[in-house]
C-alpha cells in the first residue's frame, strides 16, 4: 500500500494585487509622456549657468570682462581711445595676427603647440612678394602657392610628430628657426620687397570697406541665423526629450546681437565703416566655430585634446587628427602673413617676426584656449586678439614705450593661464572635467 501524503499545514498565499515593479506599461494607452518636454524656463536657466560658472566652466567671460576694464581703463587715460577713427584701427589691425590667433586655438585644442606660426606667415609674404613682383604672377596664383606651400609645411610637422614621436614644442621651434632661414634666402640680398599699392590685395588690407548698408544687412542676417540655428537646436532636444533653452531666451540674444554689432557698425561708419579685412577675419571665425562646434571632425579634436588613450580607444584616428589641425594652423599662419603683408605693402625680413609669434599665442590663451588641450572655442582668437591689440593701441595713444606693451601683455598673460588652471582644478572638484 503506498503512503498517503501529509494534509498541507499552511494556506497557499493570496495574489497580491498591488501592481508588479517589472510589470510592462500598457501600451494601449500611449507611452508616458518624458519626464522633461518644455526646456528650461529663464529662472532655471540663469540657475544652470550659475552652476557652470561655480564648477569652473568659465567660458568666454572672464576675457569679456577683461576686455570691459581694458578699454574704461584706456578711455580714462585717452579719450581718444574709443574714437571711431581709432577703433577703425584697432579693427583692421587685429585681423592678421587674429587669423593666426586662430590657426594656434585649432593646435592647442588637441594639446599640441605651433611655435613658428610667425615664421610660417613670414615665408609666406616672402613667396607671395617673390612670385608676385619678381616673377609677374597672378595674385591668386602667388597667394595659392604661399597657402600650399604652409600647409605642406604643417603636414611635414604633424609627420615627424606621429612617426617619430618627437614632441610638437621641439619639431616647432627649430621650424621656427629653420623657416626664418628659409625666407631670408627667398628674399635675397634685396631684404625687401614693396607690393604695388594698386593691387587688389593692398586695396583689400588697406581701403576697401563695407558700404553701410551691406554692413546693417549682415547685422540682421547674423541675428536672424542666430535665432534659427538656436531654435532648431531647441527643436532637437525637445523631440528627444531633453531641457532646452526656452524661445524667449534665444529672441533676447538675437536682439541683443542685432542691436550691439548695429551699434558698433554706426559708430565705426562715422569714420571710414567695417574694412573688409576684418569681415574676412570674422568670417574665418565662423567658419572654425563651425567646424568645431557641428561636425564630427571638432568633436574629434576636443576628445583628443581632452584623452588622447580614451579617444583612440573609442576608434578617432588620433593621428589624422593631429595631422588636421598642424595643416590647418599652418594653412591660417599663411594667410595672416599674406594679410600683414598687404597691411604694409611690404615683405622683408622682419615679417613674421618680432612679437608676431608671441602675441599669436598669447592671443589664443588670453582668449579662453585651454593649455591642456581640449577646450577653446573660435571666438577666443577674436577676443584674446582684440585685447592684446587693445593694450598696444591704448599704450601707444599714451606715448609710452613699447617696454610697458610687453610687461602688460605678459602679465595679462599669465593672469589668463593662472586662471585656466585654477578653473581646471575647480571642474576636477566638480566632477566636469
Amino acid at each position: 500500500m503506498s503512503e498517503a501524503k501529509p494534509a498541507a499545514t499552511h494556506a497557499a498565499p493570496a495574489a497580491s494585487t498591488a501592481p508588479r515593479e517589472d510589470a510592462r506599461p500598457d501600451l494601449t494607452k500611449g507611452a508616458p509622456e518624458p519626464p522633461v518636454t518644455k526646456g528650461y524656463g529663464l529662472g532655471p536657466s540663469w540657475r544652470a549657468g550659475v552652476a557652470r560658472l561655480r564648477g569652473g566652466d568659465l567660458g568666454l567671460l572672464p576675457v569679456i570682462a577683461g576686455l570691459v576694464v581694458i578699454w574704461t581703463v584706456m578711455q580714462i587715460l585717452n579719450p581718444v581711445f574709443l574714437s571711431s577713427a581709432n577703433l577703425t584701427n584697432l579693427a583692421l589691425e587685429s585681423a592678421p595676427v587674429g587669423i593666426i590667433a586662430l590657426g594656434v586655438v585649432c593646435v592647442l585644442l588637441v594639446g599640441q603647440i605651433d611655435l613658428s606660426v610667425g615664421s610660417i606667415s613670414g615665408l609666406s609674404a616672402a613667396v607671395l612678394a617673390v612670385l608676385f613682383v619678381d616673377r609677374g604672377l597672378p595674385a591668386w596664383v602667388a597667394v595659392g602657392a604661399s597657402v600650399l606651400l604652409a600647409c605642406l609645411i604643417g603636414w611635414f610637422y604633424a609627420q615627424v610628430h606621429n612617426r617619430i614621436g618627437v614632441p610638437s614644442f621641439v619639431i616647432t621651434l627649430a621650424g621656427l628657426l629653420g623657416l626664418l632661414g628659409v625666407q631670408l634666402w627667398v628674399l635675397g640680398p634685396k631684404g625687401s620687397i614693396n607690393l604695388p599699392f594698386d593691387s587688389g590685395l593692398v586695396n583689400f588690407a588697406q581701403l576697401h570697406f563695407l558700404p553701410p548698408w551691406l554692413a546693417y544687412c549682415l547685422v540682421v542676417i547674423g541675428a536672424g541665423v542666430l535665432y534659427a540655428t538656436g531654435s532648431a537646436r531647441a527643436a532637437e532636444r525637445r523631440r528627444a526629450g531633453l531641457p532646452a533653452v526656452p524661445r524667449r531666451l534665444l529672441a533676447a540674444r538675437s536682439l541683443a546681437l542685432l542691436v550691439g554689432l548695429g551699434v558698433a557698425v554706426w559708430y565705426l561708419n562715422r569714420d571710414r565703416g567695417v574694412g573688409w579685412m576684418f569681415v574676412f577675419f570674422l568670417a574665418l571665425v565662423l567658419v572654425v566655430h563651425y567646424l568645431l562646434a557641428r561636425t564630427a571632425f571638432g568633436k574629434a579634436m576636443y576628445a583628443v585634446g581632452g584623452n588622447v588613450e580614451a579617444a583612440s580607444r573609442a576608434g578617432i584616428r588620433v593621428q589624422t587628427v593631429f595631422t588636421a589641425a598642424f595643416v590647418l594652423c599652418a594653412a591660417l599662419a599663411s594667410i595672416g602673413g599674406i594679410l600683414a603683408a598687404a597691411r604694409l605693402a611690404a615683405a622683408n625680413q622682419s615679417s613674421g617676426g618680432g612679437d608676431v609669434n608671441l602675441n599669436a599665442i598669447a592671443a589664443a590663451v588670453i582668449g579662453g584656449t585651454s593649455l591642456f588641450g581640449g577646450r577653446g572655442t573660435a571666438f577666443a582668437a577674436l577676443l584674446g586678439v582684440l585685447v592684446i591689440q587693445s593694450i598696444s593701441s591704448g599704450l601707444t595713444l599714451l606715448n609710452l614705450d613699447s617696454a610697458y606693451r610687453f610687461m602688460v601683455t605678459g602679465g595679462v598673460l599669465l593672469l589668463a593661464v593662472a586662471l585656466d588652471a585654477v578653473a581646471r582644478r575647480s571642474r576636477v572638484a566638480h566632477g566636469r572635467a
